[in-house]
């Protein structure tokens, strides 16, 4: 949030627009229920999609690229224009551009839910992230102008509750949402639930919430905001294209591109300070040692959790053919354990221990995603909810003790009139970080999926007595093409050729595994290479909290241990 809000004004007879604090608004509560209920409908939006992903490829048969986009253009269109969706606020009006993100939030669903191709569901979901990133800033600033200090403290915690209350329900509803399918919509349905909440929320906006301005706003940087989302493109892009495409050559150009324009961004930012101070992004925060290593472990750490649930997702779903409610159903641990621990860390771990605190969290997810590789491995296919429990509490319980305090202990040593350009860059880093995760260890899901399924194939077919060994190869290319195809849902020529070789009466099919033996074997080869690519997906995400560790050492360490007073 980039938000200004400062000293308070005297209310004119008829404010069309009011100054940043006119006073204790009289409907605040009534408004207050409607940023609440936005931001319950943003954050349910972020994580009941997840859920909704491996139905969503099967309907539109949607390649590896695409299932990475739906969550990644959300991501890094937020992350691109969060600070200007704040100063778009500061500038002309806060509920306008509140009112305005919601209504385009509720339009963009809608055009997600009418997708009829992969593409138009991409683009729905890029600019649900372009009304998120207005909307959301406007939150926490209406919140500031709107309510006394004194207050403050209450309503924050209401705003947390519906944070933890959103974490709690979106995988569960998301489950129900696809498996009942209301009206036969299907996965449509966790986009469709927007439409309702977002319309309240415009009505409850236009009654009860007063306009404020900041008095004194920064200005747009809009070609500092076009030269970050052009090097995040240019990055991104390859990221998620070039493992498809075979790495062609455009893809290295956009790489090597991406750090010039990104280089030139810092440039221009520089100038932009001197020019008129309204950058987009206030480099010398970066000077300060805690806020650089602090906002470089936000984004790494904020990789892990977007990269594990969508190759946890796809893991459960594509591999282990689980419902979306069973696999909604069995992330409760985990989102029980981040809000409920990260309360306990704000309020006591983290005053009396400062930074180890953190690291304890890093180390819980660690040990939380290595015991999930673990039991994957030892339960194969034979997995439940309960075995995950364990993991999925240590992944929650860890997350909540490293993300909830994070952001206060990166501003410690930022100046106060710049903690909200500062709290304004970390929640675009960590916006960033998640589209990155996607990308990344997307990509490594990905591609493990393709390299891994010969392997498995050599493991399981010589157990099969059934399998001749002139139906071994043809087995062996069925496996490897299909889990190595773009589009996993679409069936390749050699499948074909080897179904149909089997589909006739026994003495046109001759020796060997008939049709059903050979489905058995081919479902079973794709459930161990979905469990062996998705170890393989943890490993990485472990070593990224690795990194997470080291940089938390650069934090400062402040105790609050109360003082013994003197005899």
């Amino acid at each position: 949030m980039s938000s200004k809000a400062g000293q308070a004004a005297q209310p004119t007879a008829e404010p069309p627009v009011a100054s940043d604090a006119p006073g204790p608004d009289p409907k605040r509560w009534l408004a207050l229920a409607v940023l609440l209920v936005a931001t319950f409908m943003d954050l349910l939006d972020v994580n009941i999609v997840t859920v909704a992903i491996p139905t969503v490829q099967s309907d539109l048969g949607a390649s590896a690229v695409v299932v990475q986009a739906v969550t990644a253009g959300y991501t890094l269109a937020f992350a691109a224009v969060l600070i200007t969706g704040g100063r778009l606020g500061d500038i002309f009006g806060r509920k306008r551009m509140f009112m305005t993100g919601v209504a385009g939030f509720v339009l963009s669903s809608a055009l997600c839910a009418a997708a009829q191709s992969s593409e138009m569901l991409v683009g729905g979901r890029i600019l649900q992230g372009v009304t998120a990133a207005i909307m959301v800033p406007q939150v926490l600033a209406i919140i500031h102008v709107s309510f006394d200090p004194k207050e403050i403290g209450r309503v924050v915690a209401l705003y947390a509750g519906m944070i933890g209350l959103a974490i709690v329900a979106a995988p569960i509803l998301g489950g129900v949402l696809v498996d009942w399918s209301p009206f036969d919509l299907g996965w449509r349905a966790v986009f469709v639930v927007n439409l309702p909440v977002g319309v309240a929320a415009l009505v409850g906006a236009s009654r009860w919430m007063r306009e404020s301005k900041s008095p004194h706003a920064m200005r747009l940087d809009l070609i500092g905001m076009l030269l970050a989302i052009v090097g995040l493109l240019l990055l991104m892009l390859p990221l998620m294209l070039g493992r498809e495409l075979d790495w062609p050559a455009w893809s290295i150009i956009c790489l090597v591109a991406a750090v010039p324009v990104l280089v030139g961004f810092v440039f221009y930012e520089r100038y932009k300070t001197r020019k008129d101070g309204s950058p987009l992004v206030i480099l010398s925060l970066f000077k300060v040692r805690a806020f650089g290593a602090g906002v470089a472990a936000q984004m790494l750490f904020s990789t892990v959790p977007a990269g594990f649930f969508l190759s946890w997702t796809l893991y459960l779903q594509g591999g282990l053919g689980w419902s979306a409610l069973h696999t909604g159903l069995t992330a409760i641990p985990f989102s029980l354990g981040v809000p409920i621990v990260g309360t306990i860390a704000v309020r006591t771990l983290h005053p009396r221990y400062g930074r180890h605190t953190l690291v304890a969290g890093a180390v819980a997810m660690m040990l939380g995603v290595g015991s999930y590789a673990w039991i994957a491995n030892r339960a194969g296919d034979g997995i439940t909810s309960w075995h995950a429990v364990p993991s999925m509490l240590l992944l929650g319980s860890g997350m909540g003790l490293l993300m909830a305090p994070l952001t206060g202990l990166i501003l410690r040593e930022v100046k106060p009139q710049e903690a909200g350009a500062a709290s304004g860059i970390i929640n675009a880093t960590g916006q960033l970080g998640a589209a990155l995760g996607v990308a990344i260890i997307g990509g490594i899901f990905f591609s493990a999926l393709a390299s891994n399924a010969g392997p498995q194939a050599d493991k399981v077919i010589p157990t099969v007595r059934a399998v001749a060994p002139a139906q071994a190869g043809a087995i062996r290319a069925c496996a490897t093409d299909s889990l190595g195809q773009a589009d996993l849902t679409k069936v390749p020529e050699s499948c074909t050729t080897l179904l149909a070789s089997t589909s006739g009466t026994s003495q046109d099919a001759g020796p060997g595994a008939d049709a059903k033996t050979i489905g058995h074997t081919l479902d079973e080869i794709r459930s161990k290479t979905f469990i062996a690519t998705y170890s393989t997906a943890l490993y990485w995400a472990a070593g990224a909290l690795v990194l997470v560790t080291g940089l938390l050492f650069l934090l400062p360490h402040r105790t609050h241990r109360p003082e013994k007073r003197q005899a």
